[in-house]
């Protein structure tokens, strides 16, 4: 039972004392609110209370001198109830800019800590000129129970990236509660069905998506992906349905409770390369003001470094920063239990100071061995905007796995046809072992992936040669020029069948060969019923159809989403995919590779057929081995192929084959036996045999 603590002076009328020097952030305790807050320059610090909605406080407590220590500042203000009151600072300190020392006592700055921040929960409702953020105390009182993680081995992962808003906001979703975490919490039965075993929530944390607001033709443009943090410990308020004041985060929670009891992770993509602060021309809210030289990466006469390319650089290897960023992520795992994050250009994350890459980054490793977050998911997005590009040599202690930047580059141009591929598809079908080496990096390394919220959307990449971001008002000038996509020989929409059937085709090839690869999977909400945004390869500023998922391309393309759901369950029902088991009895490789002719490997620069072979002790019965076979034929023209000589008793059987007709792909059912060990492959078609005991 907590103690019930005693005022001990008076500040401004208020009743205070001393408060809990080592919690950080505003909390209830007995009586009042503890406030905790540090700076390593100010010269002083007071605490700002405001009415409700108000942007003037109604009182001001400057902390006493002895409410100090070191460089932190902690007081218990009594008599406060957390409905009545927000919250901000004011420091006061040197001002000398050539040394980033920035100090406004007449800034009202936004807690770092703060568990909520107000004035954000209306999409799209820009905030007065004179409006400030402040924050609000949160009542943590949701009770877990006797809750388990769900762990989820990381090389059987299938992962579903998707924005919160644009998941359900279109009325096609059919949701309640479109745009929010309530309305993808009425879509668990869909990705349950689905088959998919986690989702990657873009931003979450709160983000201000009217930064840089415009309009252009006539519609509204915001910052609508959300990789501008305002605040790392406070959920965004306008992805809640009920905007209930203090229990901020609860529907969060009920969702990712709810996730879990289907057997489904979350991870979250979080943003700790940069804040919404922004550059010198830039606003002023938080750490700017509290210390900009510690929070920030300046130049040596005092300006923004810019690696993230967004205006700002977290000094995340500042020892300051470091244990303030292993606190967050903390606390996400233990008050919202979430299973993994994924670091947006995480790159800087192993910079030092002067923006010098690091050899073993003191964060990057702390958080590798933190014991809080010892079986959470650690994905680095293994590049920034600096140039630093990291893929297969990120600092990892294998812990740390990465997005797989050259699976996605390699096995988009091999899966179109480029000649020169095949000896690199081979090995990003296998685990990319080339570059991750697994006597350093281990088997779990790799998250591959085709597509992501950053790019063409799977359908687009054989929908158009080239992005049309003619809307997001740049002139088409944003966006990544190297697509490695293919518009079957139209560019954008079509009535023209064959193209049509091409498309699906290749999006069903695709998917293929990402669920019969080695390695996590990531796909991004909506590619398996051939989603749209219209050729925009950068859609972050699209709160509209662009973004939105349109729910009725499910019916019309009704015979993509069975496939996926169908590659989903091979994945899961055949191990050998996904992990080295025991190996054979019949002495197979776990792993090998071959062209046209088994166990050949003599690629070159015309070979567009790869054979996968994957081999080991059955899962489900130790007597029998499990042996799948995966074939890719990214030739316009057939191929004959031959498949490897099976252990006696064994015969192949082909499981799906796309070079069938539409409606005839999924082929296990049909008892398709290759007795001779041979099909003919038609043209971009991939296909999936399965060894069988048949006597």
């Amino acid at each position: 039972m907590e103690e019930m603590l005693m005022p001990t002076d008076k500040v401004n009328g208020f009743d205070v004392r001393p408060g809990y020097f080592l919690v950080n952030g505003a909390t209830p305790v007995r009586g009042g609110v503890n406030f905790t807050i540090q700076s390593v320059y100010a010269t002083s610090c007071t605490l700002l209370l405001f009415k409700p909605y108000s942007n003037e406080p109604y009182a001001r407590l400057p902390f006493p001198k002895s409410y100090c220590i070191g460089n932190t500042y902690s007081m218990i203000v009594f008599g406060l109830e957390i409905s009545d009151f927000e919250y901000a600072y004011a420091f006061d300190g040197p001002y000398e800019p050539e040394k980033g020392l920035i100090f406004d006592k007449n800034k009202y700055l936004l807690d770092p800590y703060a568990k909520a921040v107000t004035g954000q929960s209306g999409w799209g409702k820009k905030q007065k000129p004179d409006s400030v953020y402040k924050a609000r105390v949160v009542d943590a009182v949701y009770d877990w129970g006797n809750y388990k993680q769900l762990n989820i081995p990381f090389n059987e992962l299938i992962i579903y990236e998707m924005h919160v808003r644009g998941f359900t906001k279109d009325s096609s979703s059919g949701v309640n509660n479109p745009g929010t975490f309530a309305g993808i919490r009425e879509k668990i039965p869909y990705l349950k069905e689905l088959g998919i075993n986690a989702v990657e929530l873009m931003p979450i944390f709160e983000f201000d998506e009217m930064e840089s607001t415009r309009i252009y033709e006539g519609k509204p443009l915001y910052n609508y992906w959300g990789y501008n943090t305002v605040c790392f410990f406070a959920p965004n308020t306008s992805y809640e349905s009920d905007h209930e004041h203090h229990r901020e985060g609860t529907e969060l929670k009920e969702l990712i409770r709810d996730l879990h009891k289907n057997g489904i992770e979350v991870i979250l993509d979080v943003v700790f390369n940069h804040t919404a602060e922004g550059n010198e021309k830039g606003p002023f809210f938080s750490f700017k003001g509290i210390d900009n030289n510690i929070y920030y990466m300046l130049t040596p006469d005092g300006k923004y470094y810019n690696f993230s390319g967004c205006g700002n650089v977290l000094n995340c290897n500042q020892p300051i920063v470091r244990q303030f960023i292993l606190e967050c992520l903390r606390y996400w795992v233990t008050e919202y239990r979430v299973d993994g994050f994924r670091f947006d250009l995480a790159s800087i994350l192993g910079r030092n100071s002067d923006g010098s890459p690091m050899d073993k980054p003191p964060l990057l490793e702390c958080l590798a061995f933190d014991p809080i977050l010892g079986n959470v998911k650690l994905i680095a997005e293994a590049w920034d905007a600096g140039g630093l590009y990291q893929v297969g040599s990120f600092p990892s202690w294998n812990r740390w796995a990465e997005w797989n930047g050259k699976y996605r580059d390699d096995l988009r141009r091999f899966l179109k046809g480029d000649d020169n591929l095949a000896w690199s598809a081979a090995q990003r079908l296998t685990g990319s072992k080339d570059l991750y080496d697994p006597t350093y990096r281990g088997n779990n390394a790799s998250v591959n992936f085709l597509t992501c919220h950053d790019g063409f959307t799977l359908y687009d990449m054989y929908a158009y040669n080239q992005k049309h971001n003619w809307q997001n008002g740049w002139n088409n000038t944003d966006g990544a020029n190297d697509n490695n996509s293919w518009n079957c020989g139209e560019e954008g929409e079509t009535d023209n069948w064959k193209v049509e059937a091409l498309r699906r085709k290749l999006c069903k090839n695709a998917f293929a060969t990402l669920m019969c690869s080695r390695g996590a999977a990531l796909f991004l909400a909506g590619d398996e019923f051939c989603n749209t945004q219209f050729g925009n390869n950068n859609a972050y500023c699209q709160d509209n159809i662009i973004s939105w998922l349109d729910w009725s391309r499910k019916e019309k393309y009704n015979d993509v989403f069975e496939f996926f759901k169908y590659m989903i369950a091979f994945r899961k029902r055949f191990h050998v995919i996904t992990s080295s088991v025991e190996g054979a009895e019949c002495s197979l490789p776990p792993t090998s590779i071959h062209s046209c002719a088994p166990w050949h490997t003599d690629f070159d620069s015309n070979s567009r057929m790869v054979g996968v072979m994957y081999a080991g002790k059955s899962s489900d019965n130790p007597d029998l081995d499990e042996i799948v076979y995966f074939g890719i034929n990214a030739y316009w023209e057939q191929v004959n192929v031959e498949l490897p000589a099976l252990p006696q008793g064994y015969c192949w059987k082909l499981y799906m084959n796309t070079g069938r007709n539409a409606d005839e792909v999924i082929t296990e059912d049909k008892n398709i036996y290759l007795y001779d060990r041979r099909i003919t492959m038609e043209g971009r078609s991939v296909f999936a045999a399965v060894a069988e005991k048949v006597y």
